[in-house]
Formats: C-alpha cells, sequence, structure tokens
C-alpha cells in the first residue's frame, strides 16, 4: 500500500505543550511483535513506537491502497486525526502507459477497506470522540457495500474545513471555545488554579469534590449547570462513572479546559454532547446542548425552542441524514460562522485605509505634546460652559465687591465692623441666585433658545447642572448671610457702646435693638423661616433622598424619593414670598429705590410663572385620546395616543404626562418615540416607581381583576372604548440634546436599555426622509423627461422644498441585558432592514446577559444565530433581522471604525443611558477628535 502522511503543524492547531496527565493503556494484538525500542520505560506502549508496526501490516495486505492519513504531533506523542481514502491515485511520475485504471468503485471501496483497518487498529490512541474526525465513509462503510455519493459529499466538507481553517479570517473562530477567560497564560492559569485550589479545599469533604460543586470551584458559579456538562464530558474521558473527584484529578481537569489549543478545547465541547462517547453527536444530544447553554445564558426562549435549533443544525451538517454528525463537522460549522454573516452590514467596511485616518492613534511619549492635547481637550469641551460660569462668578464677585465697599463706607461699620458688610454682600449674590435659578428650569424658554443662534455659545443641555450650580452657591450665600448677622454683627449691636449706637439710633428708632427682638421681628422670621425652608428643600433634593438610596423605617420612609424631593421644591413658592417681605423689612435701608430684592427677582419669577400658567393650559389642550395600550416584556409599557391638533416636536425630544387620577401634581417626563412625521403620538415606559406602576395599573387593568390585562378595553388601534378611561394630560414638547441631530454627518447613537427611546424617533425620521428624498427625486427625474417646460417646473420645485438631509449615516447601538427588551422596538428594526435601501442606518444590538463572543458557554448559541439568519433572515434572540452581539461592545474599536469609516466627517455621539459609561464615550470622542481627521462631539441624558 501506498501512503500519504500530512501532518499537521502546531501552528494550526496541535495540543500546547503543557498537556494534561491523562493517558489511557492499551493492548495489542497477539499477532503483532513490538521491538523493544518501542517501549516505553514506564511499561507502557505510546502511539508514536506503534505507527510504523501497523503501517507496515497494511503495506503488506495491500501495495495498492492509497489512503490520506492526518497525524497530530506534540512534543512527546502522535495523534491519529483522520483516515480517508484520496480522490485519485496519481504516481509521482504520471500514469505509465498501457495501464489500465481500476474502476472508481473498486478502489474506493478497497481505500475505504484501508482506512477501516488504520482506524480499527489505531482506536487505542484515541479518546471515543476523537474517531469523529475520520471521515464517515471509512468509519461506517464496510468492505462490501460502500456508497461513493456519500464519501464524496462529506470528503468536500471536509476540504472545505482543511481550506477554511488555513484562511487568516478564521483565526478569531479558532481563538474562541474558552472555558476560563478570554486571555490565559501559562501564568495566569497558575494564578487562576492557586484560586481554585483555594476552593477545592472550601468544598472538598474527606478530599472530594462533588460534582455538583466543580462549577463553583472552577469559577462557574453562575453556569453550574454548565460546568456539571464539562465534569461528565471529562470524566467519560478516564472511562469513570464517579461522582467525586480528588484534588489530583481536579488539577488535571484544570489542566484541560484550561489548554490554550483550540482544538483541546473544540474536543471538550464536542465530548459534552458526546454523552454516550461512541464519538458522534445525534440531534437528541445537540438539543441538549443547546439547552444546557441555554440555561447558562437565562435564554429561556431558545431553551423552549432547542429542538427546532437541533433540526436546523443536523440539516445543514448532516445532509445525507446518517443521523449523526462528527467533530470536524462541528468544527465546520465554527468556522463558517462569519460567512452565515453576510446579511449584517460589518461596520469597518469603508472605502479609506485604517492608516490615512488612525496613523497618530499611538500615545505620544512627549510630555509637553501630551498636555497640550489634555488642554486642547478641554477647552474644547468646556469653552461654553466655562464662559457662562466665568461671567456668573464675575458678576457675582462684582456685586459682592460693590456692596462690600457700599457699607465700609457707612456709620454702621463703625458698630459691626466687617460682618456687616460681609452679611450685606452675600445678601446682593443671593438676590441674583435666586432670580437665575429659575432661568434653568423655564423649558419652553429653552426649547425656543435651542433653534436659535444662542445655541452655538450657550450649552443648554447643562440646564440642571447650572441650576445645581446656583443652589450650590446660594446655600454658600446663606451660609455667609446667616451666621455674620447671628454669631457677630448683632451680638456686637447689642453691646455696643452708647456712643457708637447713637451713629445708627435713627435706623431704630432711637430704641437700642435686643438679641431676641431681632430674632422675632419681620427680617429675624422670614429670615430664619426662609432658612429652615430651604434646608428642607435642599436635603430632600439630594441624590441620596432623590434615589432612594437612604432607607428610612416607616414612617420617615416618605421622606425619600421622588414624591418628597417634588412637592417639597414648592416650598420655594413660601420661600419667594417671604423673601419679598424680608427685602422689603431690611435693616439699614429706607428707600424704595434702595430696596432691591423685588428688582432682582420679579422678572424671573413672572416668566417662570408665565410658563407653568402655559404647561398647565396647555396640558388641557393637548388632553390626549389613548389609542393602544401594549404591555411589553421587562416591566415596560407603552402608550399610543392620537396626536394633539398643533403639536409639533421634532424626533428626540420629551414630553411630560400627568394623569391626574393618579396625582394632579406630578409630571413625568418621557421621550417620544413616534417620528414627527407619524399621525400618533408614543412613548415607551419603564416601570420603575409608584407612579409608573400605577400609570400602568389604570391603563391595563380593569377594576373587576387585578391580574387581567384590559383586552376587552383595548383592542385594535383607533378602535378604544373611551368610557370610563383616566384622563392623560401631555405637555411639551421639550428640547433635548439629540433634537440637534440633524447638525451632525454622521450620528453615534448609543443607548442602554430604555434609554434607546430618543434614538428611535430619530431612526424612523431618518428612515422617513431618505424615503421621501427618494420620492421626490423619482417625480422630479419622471417630470423631466417630458418636456424643458416640465425641467423648469420641476427646478423650481425643488428649489422651494426642504433642505436636504444633511445626515449621511446612522450607527445605533443598543445595549440590554434583557433579551425580552428586544420586543420593545421589532417593528422598528424589521422596518429599518426592510426600507433603508441606502444603507443608512447600521443597527447593533448587544445582550450583555449573554457570555461573550468565544465563551465555550455562548459558542453553540453563536453558532445556532449564524446558521437561522442564513436559512431564515431572522436573528433567534430580537426575532429581528438585526443580529444580536454577546456582551459588551469594545467602544474603542467601534470609535476607531467610524473614524476609518467616515473622514473629514462630523460625528453627533448622543449617549442616553447611566453615567458611567458617559465618562468612556466623552473621553473617547476627545481622543478620537484630536487624532484623526474626525470631529466628535458628544452629548448625554440621562434617565
Amino acid at each position: 500500500m501506498q501512503l500519504k502522511s500530512f501532518l499537521r503543524s502546531s501552528s494550526l492547531g496541535s495540543c500546547s505543550s503543557k498537556r494534561s496527565s491523562y493517558s489511557r493503556n492499551f493492548d495489542l494484538p497477539e499477532d503483532i511483535v513490538v521491538p523493544a525500542e518501542t517501549l516505553d520505560t514506564g511499561g507502557e506502549y505510546v502511539g508514536g513506537a506503534m505507527l510504523p508496526i501497523f503501517l507496515n501490516d497494511l503495506r503488506r495486505n495491500n501495495d495498492n491502497d492509497l489512503v490520506e492519513v492526518t497525524l497530530e504531533l506534540d512534543d512527546n506523542s502522535i495523534v491519529l486525526c483522520s483516515v480517508a481514502p484520496t480522490p485519485s491515485h496519481i504516481n509521482d511520475e504520471g500514469s505509465e502507459e498501457g495501464e489500465e485504471e481500476a474502476p472508481p468503485n473498486g478502489f474506493l471501496a478497497r481505500s475505504a477497506s484501508a482506512a477501516s483497518k488504520l482506524r480499527r487498529k489505531f482506536s487505542w490512541i484515541r479518546s471515543p470522540s476523537v474517531m469523529s474526525r475520520t471521515s464517515a465513509a471509512a468509519s461506517e462503510v464496510s468492505d462490501d457495500n460502500f456508497q461513493p455519493n456519500t464519501l464524496s459529499a462529506r470528503e468536500e466538507m471536509k476540504s472545505k474545513l482543511k481550506l477554511v481553517r488555513s484562511k487568516s479570517t478564521a483565526q478569531r473562530a479558532l481563538g474562541g471555545l474558552r472555558f476560563i477567560s478570554k486571555t490565559t497564560g501559562e501564568s495566569d492559569t497558575n494564578v487562576l488554579w492557586k484560586k481554585v485550589e483555594a476552593r477545592f479545599h472550601a468544598l472538598a469533604k474527606d478530599g472530594l469534590l462533588a460534582r455538583e460543586d466543580f462549577g463553583e470551584c472552577i469559577g462557574m458559579v453562575d453556569s453550574k449547570e454548565f460546568a456539571v456538562g464539562v465534569f461528565d464530558a471529562l470524566i467519560r474521558r478516564r472511562r469513570q462513572k464517579a461522582a467525586k473527584i480528588t484534588k489530583i484529578e481536579l488539577h488535571d481537569f484544570w489542566l484541560q479546559i484550561s489548554d490554550q489549543s483550540f482544538d483541546a478545547r473544540l474536543q471538550i465541547f464536542f465530548d459534552m454532547a458526546d454523552s454516550n462517547g461512541d464519538g458522534k453527536i445525534t440531534r437528541d444530544e445537540v438539543q441538549e446542548l443547546i439547552m444546557l447553554s441555554a440555561s447558562a445564558n437565562k435564554l429561556s426562549k431558545l431553551k423552549e425552542r432547542a429542538a427546532e435549533y437541533a433540526s436546523l443544525i443536523m440539516e445543514e451538517l448532516d445532509p445525507e441524514c446518517l443521523g449523526y454528525i462528527e467533530l470536524w463537522q462541528l468544527e465546520t460549522l465554527l468556522l463558517q460562522r462569519d460567512n452565515y454573516m453576510t446579511y449584517s452590514r460589518p461596520l469597518s467596511t469603508t472605502s479609506v485605509g485604517w492608516g490615512q485616518n488612525l496613523g497618530t492613534l499611538n500615545k505620544t511619549k512627549n510630555l509637553v505634546k501630551r498636555a497640550s492635547y489634555a488642554f486642547k481637550c478641554l477647552v474644547l469641551d468646556n469653552w461654553q460652559r466655562g464662559w457662562i460660569l466665568l461671567l456668573w462668578v464675575m458678576i457675582m464677585a462684582g456685586l459682592f465687591t460693590w456692596k462690600f465697599l457700599q457699607y465700609r463706607r457707612r456709620a454702621a461699620f463703625q458698630v459691626m465692623g466687617y460682618c456687616l458688610a460681609t452679611a450685606k454682600g452675600a445678601a446682593e449674590t443671593l438676590k441674583l441666585n435666586m432670580a437665575l435659578i429659575l432661568l434653568p428650569v423655564c423649558r419652553n424658554i429653552l426649547t425656543w433658545l435651542r433653534s436659535t443662534r444662542a445655541k452655538l455659545v450657550v450649552p443648554f443641555d447643562d440646564n440642571i447642572n447650572f441650576h445645581k450650580i446656583i443652589a450650590y452657591a446660594i446655600g454658600v450665600g446663606i451660609l455667609l448671610h446667616a451666621v455674620n448677622h447671628l454669631a457677630c454683627d448683632f451680638p456686637r449691636l447689642i453691646n455696643s457702646s452708647p456712643e457708637k449706637f447713637a451713629l445708627i439710633a435713627s435706623d431704630f428708632d432711637n430704641v437700642k435693638p435686643t438679641y431676641k427682638s431681632l430674632l422675632t421681628g419681620i427680617e429675624g422670621v422670614t429670615g430664619i423661616a426662609m432658612v429652615i425652608l430651604m434646608a428642607i428643600v435642599f436635603t430632600l433634593a439630594t441624590s441620596s433622598f432623590r434615589r432612594n438610596v437612604l432607607k428610612l423605617p416607616p414612617p420617615f420612609s416618605r421622606l425619600t424619593g421622588f414624591n418628597a424631593f417634588w412637592y417639597s421644591h414648592h416650598l420655594l413658592a413660601v420661600v419667594y414670598v417671604l423673601l419679598l417681605v424680608h427685602g422689603t423689612f431690611v435693616f439699614l435701608v429706607h428707600q424704595w429705590w434702595q430696596k432691591t430684592t423685588w428688582m432682582y427677582i420679579s422678572m424671573p419669577l413672572l416668566l417662570y410663572v408665565a410658563e407653568r400658567s402655559l404647561r398647565t393650559c396647555r396640558s388641557e389642550h393637548y388632553a390626549a385620546k389613548i389609542l393602544k395600550v401594549s404591555v411589553l416584556p421587562g416591566d415596560v409599557f407603552s402608550l399610543t395616543m392620537s396626536k394633539p391638533n398643533s403639536f409639533k416636536y421634532k424626533s428626540g425630544q420629551y414630553i411630560f404626562l400627568q394623569c391626574p387620577t393618579i396625582s394632579s401634581f406630578e409630571w413625568h417626563p418621557f421621550s417620544i418615540t413616534s417620528a414627527p412625521g407619524d399621525d400618533y403620538l408614543s412613548v415607551h415606559i419603564r416601570m420603575v416607581g409608584d407612579w409608573t406602576n400605577e400609570l400602568k395599573r389604570v391603563f391595563t387593568e380593569d377594576d373587576s381583576s387585578a391580574c387581567e390585562i384590559g383586552r376587552a378595553k383595548f383592542r385594535e388601534r383607533g378602535n378604544v372604548d373611551q368610557r370610563g378611561l383616566p384622563r392623560l394630560l401631555v405637555d411639551g414638547p421639550y428640547g433635548a440634546p439629540a433634537q440637534d441631530y440633524q447638525n451632525y454627518d454622521v450620528l453615534l447613537l448609543v443607548g442602554l436599555g430604555i434609554g434607546a427611546t430618543p434614538f428611535i424617533s430619530i431612526l424612523k425620521d431618518l428612515l422617513n426622509n431618505s424615503r421621501s428624498e427618494e420620492l421626490d427625486s423619482t417625480t422630479e427625474t419622471s417630470a423631466s423627461d417630458d418636456s424643458w417646460t416640465s425641467l423648469a417646473s420641476s427646478s423650481m420645485a425643488s428649489t422651494g422644498k426642504k433642505k436636504s438631509l444633511r445626515t449621511k449615516s446612522a450607527h445605533f447601538y443598543w445595549v440590554t441585558r434583557e433579551p425580552g427588551s428586544f420586543e420593545w422596538f421589532k417593528g422598528v428594526m424589521n422596518e429599518v432592514a426592510e426600507m433603508d435601501h441606502k444603507g443608512l442606518i447600521e443597527m447593533h444590538n448587544y445582550l450583555t446577559s449573554v457570555y461573550e463572543e468565544g465563551d465555550a458557554r455562548s459558542t453553540l448559541i453563536t453558532m445556532v444565530q449564524a446558521l437561522n439568519h442564513a436559512k431564515h433572515g431572522v436573528d433567534i434572540l430580537s426575532g429581528t433581522q438585526v443580529r444580536t452581539h454577546f456582551a459588551r461592545p469594545n467602544w474603542k474599536e467601534v470609535f476607531n471604525k467610524i473614524a476609518s469609516k467616515h473622514p473629514y466627517s462630523t460625528v453627533g455621539v448622543f449617549y442616553c443611558g447611566l453615567p458611567a459609561l458617559a465618562k468612556e464615550l466623552k473621553k473617547l470622542s476627545q481622543e478620537l477628535t484630536y487624532k484623526t481627521s474626525t470631529r466628535f462631539e458628544f452629548h448625554k441624558e440621562y434617565f
């Protein structure tokens, strides 16, 4: 027999040099004589020594057979991976003239026979499931009845596998199937083993670790079922049926699962499914592994459809319907995953090379350049805030100095000294700040200003932050004013000598006051009352109280939460009345034009009163008619309302809702999820507090049943019984950072969970505008074909239509931890996938509850996901055409790719979510703006 041997190098996935201590003894056939030099020093035969004997035996039996043997070499062993007949027999010098070719069937039969013999003789050097690397034709077909068609199909698949495995695009897949961590070197493995060893001592009883504790011991605390599957697979390798293992066996298991070789990890993964150890995986075994992976990733719906997805895998990998698949076929599916993902428009696709726009991304070591870069980023990001704060501080300093110097020259200074001057200077800043603090919460005025050129120099997105800063300044002013009065100038006044008091006696009706009279007078009572009320407001407005961080026992628990914050803020109405009275009866001032308190606060106060009055009147006019209520997974429900007359808004804006049935005072903000061009108004509401839970209850539950969703009350959209429904008042719209999205060439929209709501409206609006442009273009083109007159009229019409859309690309990243969240905007995702013919929008869904791609616990889910979309065009997790990624995005990579794809463009980065991620996105925006030709402008809003 002529033998052709192909040896696989370690670079293509051979086992690592550090192998486990796992070994298996074997018995030689009686008719084989083993030379002494082939024996191991320990008395056990090794595969490398036995290989020549079996090859010679086969050569003696049949010199005309030609088979292909794939071996895997290690430092001290040889593993037979596959034996298969070659498709043709060609001598080195070509076919000899006159020689008759053997019939194809006969040759294949002989080759299969030789391959079968060789595989049977080498069965002892392979684990039970390693046999699956051998082709089905060579292992299952006997010498008498060989099926050449089946052999061809499987050998063709196997040839493709070798080709794919050699490509650079397979490197990511070859680096997958991690059981331990993403980057675990030898030193890291040793460190991790020490932790595993410590957990073994804590969990083991009588020196034995139970099967149920294996997951906790190796660090798979959240996926113990999957860890049990790994345990069972490793136990089967040892030909044991044990439920407990020793520390030595645990170490052996640890070396196997921490092996960095892709083949070693693939073998473990295959053995997990191969429950009977025969080297073949049936449909039922695939289904069990899918259910195991679904449980580890908390995907209940995927678990319910495990049988369907198992059939899908078998249909793809077992086209001959043999009823099983082998290891190399599973490897084929893993390596071909990216080919199945061709439906997803890759973010990295660009005509611009990375080097053209990202060449300066290396960190500079020059300290001066780094400092210059940091300073530029600081100025670029904060110049609008900077000049506003600088102007405000300068005005306060000027007012304080002016009033301080004014009282420094008065006779009262001789009695009460610098205490009086300081108190009066602080009072002047208090007047200013009590006026300014109302302006950042005049939302209608700010929304109007956003549409003017003022937005270029004023950071309207920071209105609440400025409101808080002014509040802190008021607190400092109160402290200076009250402390100087109560602890300094009042005592000096009542203890002053008659000569000094005579200088200011006329200011006190020639009667020297007592400390008690100063406190019980109009000035003292109003001042102390204001301090008490503002202390209550400031305390309940802190995050600890407002966000229920501070837990108080009943009945004091009512002092925490949003309601306490909201109602306590209404005490400020009383504070402003007291402030006017206090300023009217102020000490040492008698002329009306010198009593300036009313001058400071009258105009802002009138603006704020007008603002609230407008909101009240408009909300009555904008009483919404409910069209549809949808209860969605993840404690979310959506309200679809008729759009009120004359109600105009921009995508990204928000509205306030009030339900008088629940409370006549509470208004809560929600982002609008419908597009401006829609004939309805919609919001998505997450139930995170008393008000939202009550709102869901009154709109979805009948009084007769607390658990019955109101299907009888809410049927089809537009066909709703309005009788008995609570009123819902709408106030708005109000401006938000995302409403300016049209000012950018490219959009990067990042939403966490329910934070995706403002961007859904933007995506809808982009899609509607794109479709409108297509229709306009089609109409103009068809009209221009009629006549020159038509061309002229078309041109005139085009000049009168609205400005074309500046935004040419949008990248939407939605990160959520609940798979049910994708149901919220399923229709929008499908609409974008079907209607976005220009490729304007790229949608990327990330599910953080699933282990990252490459983790063994999510590998099979990734395979099923890719295969199902290739077959049916639907993602298994979102139920849409948009692919779902696992774990969290690599934001640095996202920014780099966008910078590479869109050089010399302005990218608007809009984020809505928790504050933690905002810092990272802001930093990346600054870095990439400085280091590339792409300018990133970051905007955020929190929920």
